[in-house]
């Protein structure tokens, strides 16, 4: 744990109009030099007015329907129906939270579609050489040959962040990957998400809320290969030498492990663990043809807590949701004809990633990091003069503290140096 207080920061002297750009590149793919402080995240509650202004509201929203599930302890969770994009129910659809391994939604939806899944690659060393410590993993070697229907088992079943690096640095690099996914995140109207890493591994500044990931479910299930993965309950993996050994989804309600039964209909999508984001989950499911998104995020009961309440909130959508009135929507992605998020969501969108500190990734040049983030750059106007407000003279520093990662993982490792997710 470290303290920032220890770091006293001095005051900022007034910044060059260079300079504000480069801090405002700075802020659409996030990146930090390691001996930066860690610093405050960002606020937990926004109101950006994406979906509709009730989900910017503090209580439960729902409209027409009764009878919700008693005793739901999640910081923040929301219905929705996946083909209309109707939000039957939520609860602080827009708070931001830490995400853990459910931003590998986003990380699917950006980089799935670029690699053949036959496609083969061999591991090196340096593919592996910054997954962060404590990480989930699937057990990739370096010098093994896989293919990347295999990487992304990996990714999918076991939540590896192995395997998301081997990915990443396939693309190009991990701060490509980030910029890429927060400029597809920019494209999904997920104003919400800030990415620090492509993991979603506890980093100060990571965010996400329940609406956003609820749309990277939304459109990433829309892909054949992000839907036939996150729904994959076991799969043979390399090993190395012509072995292999099973892999087993760590989506409790898809395969019935940890005293839980399988869930009628369920279709994926990805859960998550970190000591910073508790438990989150993503879950989709389909009966009587009709196709259901619930998101649940830090709910206080832990263990089975958050599939628990998922399942109630799926249980409630299916026999009461005919019945729901939207309370809001899940929007449809820019380059898809979707309507724009009004300025003002933009603007504070905007704000809210200038104050929010990145992973350090390397010092790569800014135009690598514009490489892929054309729908990021286009907030850079609003950055600047958001950042002229943050950095005048008058601006006081935040201490701050960051967690560990610590407690049991959705693996059923617990704590004390194993894996987590």
């Amino acid at each position: 744990m470290r303290d920032s207080s220890r770091f006293p920061r001095p005051t900022p002297a007034r910044p060059s109009r260079r300079s504000l750009f480069a801090v405002a590149l700075a802020a659409a793919a996030p990146t930090v030099a390691a001996a930066a402080p860690a610093q405050a995240a960002a606020p937990a509650i926004t109101s950006p007015a994406v979906g509709g202004e009730r989900l910017t509201r503090d209580g439960v929203q729902v409209n027409g329907a009764t009878d919700l599930p008693k005793g739901l302890t999640a910081r923040s969770w929301l219905v929705a129906d996946a083909d209309t994009g109707e939000v039957l129910a939520s609860y602080r659809a827009h708070r931001r939270l830490a995400p853990a391994s459910t931003l590998k939604m986003l990380f699917a939806d950006t980089v799935l579609r670029k690699f053949h899944r036959a496609e083969r690659h061999t591991v090196t060393a340096a593919d592996l050489a910054d997954i962060p410590l404590g990480s989930s993993l699937v057990g990739i070697r370096a010098g093994i040959t896989y293919t990347v229907e295999q990487l992304w088992q990996g990714v999918f079943l076991r939540s590896g962040n192995d395997a998301v690096h081997v990915l990443a640095h396939m693309n190009g690099g991990v701060a490509k990957t980030v910029a890429e996914m927060q400029a597809r995140a920019a494209d999904l109207q997920a104003l919400d998400t800030r990415v620090v890493s492509p993991d979603g591994f506890d980093h100060p500044g990571q965010l996400s809320s329940a609406y956003d990931l609820t749309l990277f479910a939304r459109h990433g299930l829309k892909d054949a290969d992000f839907r036939a993965y996150c729904g994959t309950r076991t799969a043979a993996f390399p090993a190395g030498g012509n072995k292999t050994f099973q892999i087993q989804n760590t989506d409790r309600l898809l395969t019935g492990s940890w005293g839980l039964r399988t869930y009628d209909g369920l279709i994926g999508v990805k859960n998550g663990y970190t000591s910073d984001a508790g438990n989150t989950f993503t879950g989709a499911a389909t009966r009587g043809g009709r196709t259901l998104l619930v998101t649940v995020m830090h709910p206080g009961s832990g263990g089975n807590g958050v599939y628990e309440e998922t399942a109630a909130l799926l249980d409630w959508g299916f026999a009461q949701g005919p019945s729901a009135r939207a309370v809001g929507a899940l929007v449809d992605p820019l380059s898809e004809g979707g309507a724009r998020a009004g300025a003002e969501a933009v603007r504070k969108s905007v704000r809210a990633a200038a104050g929010a500190p990145g992973m350090a990734v390397g010092k790569p040049s800014a135009w690598r990091l514009l490489e892929g983030a054309g729908g990021t750059v286009v907030l850079l106007a609003g950055g600047v003069w958001a950042l002229r407000r943050r950095l005048r003279p008058a601006t006081a520093g935040a201490d701050s503290r960051r967690k560990d990662s610590v407690g049991k993982d959705f693996g059923g490792k617990d704590s004390g140096g194993r894996h987590r997710r």
